[in-house]
């Protein structure tokens, strides 16, 4: 009686994951950098938003519900 072996139908991978990056995935955050960076070296083209921010608005009314 003969013994059967298992052969593999294919060679196991060498060693890890395919790790490609769609093109987005560098472009994105490359860009937001380079905005903010434009924006840091010249804040004169940042403008505010005009009015009381709404978030501002929101803390100071928690903090005098809290000092209550």
């Amino acid at each position: 009686m003969s013994a059967h072996t298992h052969t593999r139908p294919h060679p196991a991978p060498r060693g890890g994951v395919d790790t490609r990056l769609p093109w987005w995935a560098l472009a994105l955050p490359t860009l937001a950098f380079v905005a903010l960076l434009t924006l840091v070296l010249n804040p004169s083209d940042a403008h505010a938003a005009t009015g009381e921010p709404a978030l501002t608005h929101l803390v100071e009314r928690a903090q005098q519900l809290i000092a209550r």
